[in-house]
């Protein structure tokens, strides 16, 4: 058999670097250790020192809560309506920026105030390392981490890392936003729901709420922007179903365009482009083009909103329309086709296709 001389201190653990020494305890007043052979090097006043440690500390403490506010602001904060996204917006802003001022000032100020003050001077050397050069490495980074106080301010470490726990959570989530896959509800809008009276859905200004008479709207080349009776603050709604509504001579609709689904005259497309969803709300009387102000698709509406140039792969979607006993625009059903850009359309129907398997 043979003996091994094994050296008793050889099976110790070495020191993790960045963790305090065990060969005694760290106290709070001791200057940070410089070395005395590196020229430049100031410490700071352990009076100012430990004064700024509380301040940083409380920094951290108040990111640490504005996170905590951050997450709950997520969760308290609805949307849906246009006043419940502002405030869930001011909430969400605000204790993001509370967060991230507060951890960068802390930092900011540990840096500052903490750490010793020194010149750097990087010397070129060849990109090869050898063993010489990690060691050196090694003890400058300890050196880096003994004056940094990260190791010797229990504080200041516990708090910063107490600081990061909310905004390090917070991205999970807003992972909720992502949702469940909307399956075939994008084939459907509102304007085909039933009231609650049972009456067709009318046609109002967006904005105002205004139902529109038909023998009002009756100047050729006028455009309105059109939301469903009853959604006019449901923006999920509103995604999806709000319209333009046009005034044409007869003489200038085009075969394109569905008179049946028209009124004296009255044609109303969907506003959601085709191409990848902007609003498609510019008009050219003289030519009777719809304009998509993102990428330049362009619609002729007297001609069935046809794509006459741009990117958009299909026409804007008309929706049949009509008028009630009082003389009000009326949606006589919802769209025949899918709103909104095309692959929402191809999305829709593979699920449609998974659903009837």
């Amino acid at each position: 058999m043979t003996e091994h001389n094994e050296n008793p201190e050889s099976r110790v653990p070495t020191r993790v670097i960045g963790t305090p020494p065990t060969d005694g305890p760290i106290v709070d007043n001791d200057p940070i250790h410089v070395p005395a052979d590196v020229p430049g090097v100031v410490p700071q006043d352990p009076v100012k020192v430990r004064k700024a440690e509380r301040l940083v500390a409380f920094l951290f403490l108040i990111t640490f809560l504005a996170g905590v506010a951050f997450i709950a602001s997520y969760v308290i904060f609805q949307v849906g309506t246009i006043d419940k996204t502002a405030a869930s917006n001011y909430a969400l802003g605000g204790s993001l920026a509370v967060a991230l001022l507060s951890l960068a000032v802390g930092i900011t100020v540990w840096v500052r105030q903490i750490m010793p003050k020194y010149n750097l001077v990087q010397e070129r050397h060849s990109m090869a390392s050898d063993e010489d050069t990690r060691e050196y490495v090694k003890e400058t980074f300890l050196q880096g981490a003994d004056e940094s106080g990260f190791v010797k301010h229990r504080l200041l470490r516990r708090t910063l890392l107490l600081a990061a726990a909310p905004l390090g959570l917070a991205p999970l989530f807003l992972l909720k936003d992502l949702g469940p896959l909307p399956g075939t509800s994008l084939r459907h809008t509102v304007w085909g729901e039933p009231t609650k009276n049972g009456k067709p859905r009318r046609l109002v200004v967006e904005g105002t709420g205004q139902p529109i008479r038909a023998a009002d709207f009756n100047s050729p080349g006028g455009i309105l922007s059109v939301v469903p009776q009853g959604y006019e603050e449901d923006l999920d709604a509103l995604a999806k179903a709000t319209l333009i509504l046009l005034k044409f001579r007869p003489e200038e609709l085009k075969s394109g365009t569905n008179l049946n689904w028209t009124h004296d005259g009255i044609v109303a497309y969907s506003k959601i482009c085709t191409h990848v969803g902007c609003p498609a709300a510019l008009y050219e009387q003289t030519t009777h083009h719809i304009l998509c102000p993102c990428h330049q698709s362009t619609f002729d509406a007297a001609d069935g909103a046809k794509v006459v140039f741009g990117p958009a792969a299909r026409p804007l979607p008309q929706l049949p329309i009509g008028i009630d006993e009082e003389g009000y625009l009326v949606a006589k059903s919802d769209f025949k086709v899918p709103v909104g850009p095309s692959f929402w359309e191809r999305g829709d129907a593979e699920a449609q296709v998974r659903e009837n398997a």
